[in-house]
């Protein structure tokens, strides 16, 4: 009889849990503002992070964490999906596919934070299907000064929805340009966030429109060229396939993101190469897969929205189903670039391969402008149609740099070492000081872009000469070997001539300005002296002037140009301050 009873109790009781735990679910109400309007309104910020705060009471595979702050002195949010109840991604990592989904950069592309509320609580609630192997974690606003910056109007051409955040973050910067610089509090905490997650595949959702055409979805895969190797062949090969295929059996259509402005899309367009200042790029170089959903500014918010929600349970499936084959690849990726001697950069549209697309567009017509009287594009929707069209989306390295066992960079230089911390790039201070044998790279030339960019004017066309030198560094000075899971991240940063370097981004610009100078009227002497005690120098000096007008008309020129061929001259002067551990 006590056995009976006990039985009977135990019942009672997880019957009673249960009805607790549905009576708690009742209590909110999961339907989002997205829905509620009927596809016409986004939510807040101060909704979304209430939303995913209520799921993550009401659901035990659900949970929300906060890491670091933002610009705005709002914390980063982090929510995550585990249908196994499991958040500990050092454990996860193993055995599990996992997708970091960034939403919000653009606070004013609104999509993909509404259709990822729905994604997540259909995951909860088991009303879709539930992977078996797959962790889903997810931004919900990224860019939270933007998304409090709410307004109808900035958005200029987009139709709906009614309001929405600014592409500016708190400090007016644009975070789809801010990963490798890193000048905001949320790119920090971005990179914590990703170096937490390491994800296998990485998704940013935006809104875009170059042109007009049929299509509602667009995607914006990491060029494959630049990817490199197996895993780059993966993606073009039978990722980017699999997703088109499988939108195509849910009655969606997708094509590469449209990369034209105001010219006709059929003319043929380039694949966008995703340089590591974007997010996709960023993610690469950590041998992860990234893509941009980009859906078309001109359709309807409703059916963009639904769009997006779709494409990202595709992604899943993809994750699901070719979970062994890429946690594969991206380990060979890693050891590819622990072993290889040289790495390919500077890549460049390669013409001469061609890929065909069938394109779905409108007709488009150059008109005279009624506004300007000057000619201007119009798009026929009256007129569809369906062409074959050029896709450039293959490059080519036009570079390589050989891979150094180590760079050193001296403590001084905290602002880049800070952002190193910052992306878990291991280094080792010197515990004394040192005398290395390293190759000194000097700042031959560059070019600076004459208008402000994000905050900073960058230099392009960078080149450099490379000299070996016996360099004594000091105790704090920082040693960093490149054979670890943040090469390809240290050789894009810290290697001068890369596009995204820091060097490029002005991190070490007090490098060209000189600091000591002479004064002309005690010089000369100096310099009469130099030119009778060293006849090559004397001959060089006449050459220089005979060759060059301009110099042999500038007497300050000439004095200039003697000064730097004196011990006088600074050595510092132009010699990049990160050096090179020869292999």
């Amino acid at each position: 009889m006590k056995k009976i009873f006990s039985a009977l109790l135990v019942v009672i009781l997880l019957t009673s849990c249960d009805l607790s735990k549905y009576k708690l679910i009742r209590e909110y109400d999961f339907e989002t503002v997205f829905e509620k309007s009927e596809g016409t309104e986004t939510a807040t910020y101060r909704q979304v992070i209430d939303y995913y705060k209520q799921l993550g009471d009401a659901f035990p595979t659900i949970q929300l964490v906060e890491y670091g702050k933002t610009d705005s002195g709002e914390p980063l949010h982090l929510a995550i999906y585990s249908p196994d109840e499991k958040f500990d991604f050092d454990k996860l990592r193993e055995d599990y596919t996992i997708i970091l989904i960034n939403n919000g950069i653009h606070p004013g592309e609104s999509d993909g934070i509404d259709a990822t509320m729905m994604l997540f609580r259909d995951l909860a609630q088991d009303s879709i299907a539930v992977p078996k192997n797959t962790i889903l974690a997810t931004i919900p606003v990224y860019n939270i000064g933007g998304a409090l910056n709410r307004n109808s109007t900035t958005r200029t051409n987009q139709n709906g929805p009614k309001e929405y955040g600014f592409r500016g973050n708190a400090r007016n910067y644009d975070l789809n340009r801010d990963f490798i610089k890193a000048d905001t509090k949320n790119a920090r905490s971005f990179a914590g966030i990703f170096q937490k997650v390491k994800p296998d595949i990485f998704v940013d959702t935006h809104v875009s429109n170059g042109a007009d055409y049929q299509y509602t979805l667009t995607h914006l895969f990491t060029q494959h060229n630049r990817l490199g190797g197996e895993l780059g062949e993966y993606i073009q090969q039978k990722m980017m396939p699999s997703l088109e295929a499988s939108l195509w059996e849910n009655d969606w259509e997708i094509t590469p993101y449209v990369n034209v402005h105001n010219e006709p899309p059929e003319k043929g367009f380039v694949q966008f190469l995703d340089i590591p200042r974007y997010s996709t790029g960023y993610a690469a170089l950590w041998n992860t897969v990234g893509i941009m959903i980009e859906t078309h500014m001109l359709k309807p918010y409703k059916k963009r929205v639904e769009g997006t929600y779709r494409a990202l349970r595709s992604i899943i499936d993809i994750a699901e189903r070719d979970q062994v084959t890429i946690k594969d690849l991206r380990a060979r990726a890693q050891r590819k670039y622990l072993t290889e001697r040289y790495y390919p950069v500077n890549f460049k549209v390669d013409s001469s391969n061609v890929s065909k697309i069938k394109f779905k567009g409108y007709e488009a017509e150059v008109l005279t402008s009624e506004v300007t009287g000057g000619k201007r594009l119009k798009y026929n929707r009256e007129k569809p149609f369906t062409k074959e069209i050029d896709y450039y989306n293959n490059y080519v390295a036009t570079d390589k740099i050989e891979i150094p066992r180590a760079y050193v960079i001296p403590q001084g230089w905290w602002n880049v070492i800070d952002i190193l911390k910052t992306n878990e790039v291991e280094m080792t201070p010197f515990k004394q000081d040192t005398t290395l044998l390293v190759e000194v790279y000097h700042i031959e030339d560059f070019e600076t872009q004459k208008d402000t960019y994000e905050g900073h004017y960058p230099h392009t066309n960078t080149r450099v000469s490379k000299t070996l030198d016996s360099i004594t560094f000091r105790k704090g000075d920082l040693y960093i070997k490149t054979f670890q899971p943040a090469v390809r991240y240290l050789i894009e940063t810290l290697e001068p001539t890369t596009p995204d370097s820091f060097f490029n981004w002005n991190f070490f610009d007090s490098i060209l300005q000189q600091k000591e100078g002479f004064s002309s009227y005690v010089f000369e002497d100096l310099a009469k002296k130099m030119l009778e005690e060293d006849p090559g120098l004397n001959e060089e000096f006449k050459e220089k002037k005979n060759s060059d007008r301009e110099f042999s008309k500038d007497p300050e020129a000439q004095l200039e140009w003697l000064h730097k061929q004196s011990k006088y001259y600074e050595s510092t002067h132009l010699n990049y301050p990160v050096f090179r551990v020869g292999r």
